[in-house]
């Protein structure tokens, strides 16, 4: 993913600089006219693709501001790579290059919160690269990474979470990103996330790729509200969250249904799971009705006389339910399904009725009749 809040500001001097004239005060000798560059680089890069491409040969200059012992040179060289590199593939890949990971690690363990949060969010930019991946995997940074989930502010955690995310899509990184014991971090920030966030979209995934493991699994499960942060995703999340949300629900119970089966249902996840098969995307209705069937007293079709639909499925889940409220829920749920899905079916067929020919349209009546038997 790209880092999406360009860092804006303006310069501290009233009188702005062309491009130009920012590129000549950029090889200066004199720091305050290098500070004044780099705010101008800032600004200037801010919303604008162009400037980004014209201003990229300031790069080895910004980068070796990186390592002046002075938190005005650092910070301001900091904030314009950042810029620079905000949906800039080449810009990216020349950052790294140019030697900017050390300095941008280093600050990864700053005292200073605000140095802190701003490598934070240019590792987020720098590792949607592909090419950058395996060089920031090389740096040391996910453990780094993991600790400002730990002790960072409420906006480096973020980023961080979504660097890890970033970092996790290439190969072998999952397990390098699991031995650091992330996953209590995780449902920490997945707890006081809104659920419909982007944070919690690259929590969940985080987790859907951890839980291919069995540490991911024992960690989530053994965790304090771990399973139910999950299924609240499930229930209030964006579309993309809740796939991710029962893919890794699905990804437990296929791996070991008797041993996760108790722990999912008992945080109440039919109701989410239900309006997961009628509103969720093809692939999360899906998973959904996968869950549902390994949920149920047997993941088999009982009997010729008991057909393995999902009303069935779901029926026979709700009967071993513990307390009213859940059955209750999850029962309505059920009747609010069947309705949204005949109301489905009755928009298909009116659909196709514009377009069909006069033949076609007795077929469709047919079906209509048969489906409401």
């Amino acid at each position: 993913m790209d880092f999406g809040g360009v860092v804006g500001g303006s310069s501290a001097t009233a009188t702005h600089l062309s491009v130009n004239q920012v590129l000549d005060f950029i090889q200066s000798d004199d720091s305050d006219s290098k500070i004044k560059a780099a705010q101008e680089i800032r600004r200037l890069t801010k919303t604008s693709h162009r400037c980004r491409r014209q201003l990229s040969p300031a790069i080895p200059q910004l980068v070796s501001m990186l390592r002046v012992d002075s938190l005005s040179s650092t910070e301001s060289a900091l904030l314009a790579l950042l810029n620079l590199a905000v949906k800039d593939e080449k810009n990216k890949i020349s950052i790294v290059a140019a030697g900017a990971l050390d300095p941008i690690i280093s600050f990864l363990q700053s005292p200073n919160t605000r140095l802190q949060e701003h490598a934070t969010a240019a590792l987020l930019t720098l590792s949607a690269s592909s090419v950058n991946k395996p060089t920031i995997t090389a740096s040391g940074a996910i453990p780094l990474l993991v600790d400002v989930l730990e002790i960072g502010t409420p906006q480096a955690k973020v980023d961080a979470v979504m660097a890890l995310y970033n970092l996790s899509t290439h190969s072998n990184n999952i397990t390098l990103i699991l031995e650091t014991d992330p996953i209590p971090l995780i449902v920490d920030l997945l707890k006081t996330c809104k659920k419909s966030s982007k944070t919690a979209e690259k929590c969940t995934a985080l987790l859907e790729s951890l839980v291919n493991f069995d540490e991911g699994r024992n960690t989530l499960v053994s965790e304090e509200g771990g399973v139910l942060a999950v299924v609240e995703v499930l229930e209030s999340g964006s579309l993309q969250s809740k796939e991710h949300a029962v893919g890794a629900l699905l990804k437990m119970c296929e791996t070991d249904r008797c041993k996760y089966r108790d722990p999912i249902l008992r945080e109440g996840v039919i109701p989410g799971l239900l309006e997961l098969t009628v509103q969720g995307t093809p692939k999360s209705q899906n998973k959904a009705q996968l869950l549902l069937r390994l949920l149920r007293d047997s993941p088999y079709p009982r009997s010729d006389f008991q057909p393995d639909t999902l009303e069935n499925i779901v029926c026979n889940i709700i009967s071993q339910m513990d307390g009213e409220e859940q059955s209750g829920k999850a029962k309505k749920m059920l009747t609010d399904m069947v309705q949204v899905s005949m109301e489905q079916s009755l928009r298909h067929l009116q659909q196709r009725a514009l377009v069909c020919t006069p033949s076609d349209l007795s077929i469709a009546s047919c079906a209509s009749q048969v489906s409401s038997k």
